[in-house]
């Protein structure tokens, strides 16, 4: 899903409450190094970095959001350890000897108002995020049942899509061709069922609020005080309920890194995200921890710009940014410099290499070059002095970014000026997807299990390929992963190593690091299953332990 790497919009009033009785904070790790002490009761306190952007999974394009809905709707299946595909509303399930035809056998749950979830919940949700009415921009990801293309171009009606609810328990869905990766997809927030009747009576007022929203999840949204705060409560009527230890989990929107570590050092915060201004200070608590993650940072160039639309151009801001710098300077959480699409330890091929390794670098950090290369440009554009907006996100990082980034293209490219444009996210990414950007910071963490996710974002129709980026021969080589190829795992992995180096060969993107995490985690507090797919954190089997 789309950044993801993202902050938010805190609220003064939240805030200050709950900084109440913090005025004694000294400069130290004193309040994270001491025993923690767990709590009588299984709440965990937490924080955001921003306001739920929208609770409709048809719609909803953030990793903030999707972490909403990862607890509070379950799909066909869920997602557990190790990105596992673990069952959620389907107890089992069965795929034709053609790999084209899959029966999904579906448990006895409810919707937190006693309604049955049913087949039709799913045949409603798929076929509404189809529909070209609904102009849901993962409407992609259904591509591959049957007849899904069409109904989206509005060459057929939304009920021809390939599904069907045989009965209340049994699910049938019909793909064009085998997608090794399906099962995973099942989990993404667009593939969440929808109570029809429920849907239809909240009219323009679904999904606004906590209470116009039916949840089938381990918990339910509750108290959503928009841009302040909001609470998940256990679900008593989930399927799985027992399994479920927590009550209550409280989230406020924290926008300042600086704030946001107060509140831990004061215990009014259970797990926090550091930055690099915290990790070393904290790299020796007993609290301090580090995973890897498959998220890509990047800086898209908006191809609709007349200097972006030169490939010299491109290639001289691609090759001026010192990766290593950055990730040292500014981040220090474990990321690292990437010269590629597709981060490292994601996916391997059918003999077991790493998909990066495959591939190695196909970018390059060569300041005499893109000085070269930036002279050529000018020349070609006709104009020795070069103006260009960087669009951020408002938050700390990205506004360090931004800044790193002026640095370094104002520094190495003679006669360019970066004027930073930051932003809250919302508006952010609602310019992003609209194209009113020239350069802009973004990211992107895979929807499942396939370099596909990352890859096919940049074919010419896709509503995420935000750079206006067009090519034949990189159209050609995805349609042939996804159709003629998916059967044959070979010829499809080298098809897919072959499209990463087409979108290089034309410098669409500057990729700039894959994310590591650094965080702060309360002793007590165990099993948070981290997913790296549309959503970072599951709740389900989290606990407080005394």
């Amino acid at each position: 899903m789309k950044k993801k790497f993202v902050p938010g919009i805190a609220s003064v009033v939240g805030v200050s409450i709950l900084l109440t009785g913090c005025g004694s904070y000294k400069n130290e790790a004193s309040g994270a190094n001491a025993k923690d002490e767990a709590p009588s009761k299984q709440v965990l306190n937490l924080s955001s970095p921003t306001e739920i952007r929208t609770m409709d999974t048809a719609r909803a394009t953030d990793t903030d959001s999707g972490q909403v809905m990862r607890n509070v709707f379950e799909g066909l299946y869920n997602l557990g350890e190790g990105n596992k595909p673990v069952p959620g509303v389907a107890k089992s399930h069965e795929v034709s000897g053609d790999k084209t035809k899959y029966t999904f056998h579906l448990r006895d749950s409810k919707w937190s108002n006693g309604t049955p979830v049913t087949a039709k919940d799913f045949v409603f949700a798929w076929q509404r995020a189809v529909d070209p009415a609904t102009a849901s921009e993962y409407a992609f990801l259904f591509f591959d049942i049957k007849n899904a293309t069409k109904i989206n171009n509005k060459e057929l009606p939304a009920d021809q899509l390939g599904v069907k609810a045989v009965d209340d328990h049994t699910f049938e869905v019909e793909l064009e061709r085998p997608v090794p990766y399906f099962i995973s997809l099942t989990a993404f927030p667009t593939f969440l069922p929808i109570n029809e009747e429920f849907f239809k009576a909240q009219g323009d007022k679904y999904a606004l609020e906590d209470n116009t929203i039916l949840y089938n999840g381990a918990f339910t949204l509750s108290d959503w005080k928009h841009e302040q705060s909001f609470k998940f409560k256990k679900n008593p009527t989930y399927w799985d309920k027992d399994t479920v230890k927590l009550e209550e989990i409280n989230f406020n929107v924290v926008k300042e890194k600086s704030t946001e570590v107060n509140l831990f050092e004061s215990k009014q915060l259970d797990r926090i995200k550091l930055t690099s201004d915290f990790v070393d200070k904290y790299k020796k608590d007993a609290n301090f921890k580090e995973r890897p993650n498959v998220g890509v940072q990047f800086l898209r160039m908006n191809q609709q710009n007349k200097v972006l639309q030169n490939v010299s151009a491109r290639q001289a801001i691609d090759q001026t940014i010192d990766r290593k710098s950055f990730v040292n300077t500014l981040l220090n959480d474990g990321s690292t410099p990437t010269f590629g699409l597709v981060p490292k330890n994601f996916a391997k091929g059918p003999e077991g290499k790493d998909f990066r390794t495959a591939n190695g670098d196909l970018t390059k950090v060569d300041t005499k070059s893109a000085q070269k290369l930036w002279e050529k440009a000018k020349q070609e554009l006709g104009s020795e002095k070069i103006t260009l907006e960087l669009l951020t996100s408002d938050a700390d990082l990205d506004k360090k970014t931004g800044e790193f980034l002026k640095g370094q293209l104002e520094k190495n490219l003679d006669g360019l000026t970066v004027n930073i444009k930051p932003q809250p996210r919302k508006q952010q990414v609602s310019l992003l997807l609209k194209g009113d950007y020239e350069i802009g910071i973004d990211g992107w963490s895979p929807d499942f299990a396939d370099p596909i996710t990352f890859l096919e974002l940049f074919t010419t129709n896709n509503p995420y390929n935000l750079d206006h980026y067009s090519s034949k021969e990189f159209d050609e080589t995805i349609a042939k992963v996804k159709t003629t190829l998916a059967g044959d795992e070979k010829a499809r992995w080298e098809a897919l190593l072959e499209s990463e180096k087409i979108l290089f060969k034309d410098t669409v993107i500057a990729p700039l690091y894959q994310k590591g995490e650094s965080y702060l985690e309360r002793s007590y507090v165990k099993g948070i299953v981290q997913v790296d797919f549309a959503g970072q954190l599951n709740f389900k089997w989290a606990k407080i332990e005394k």
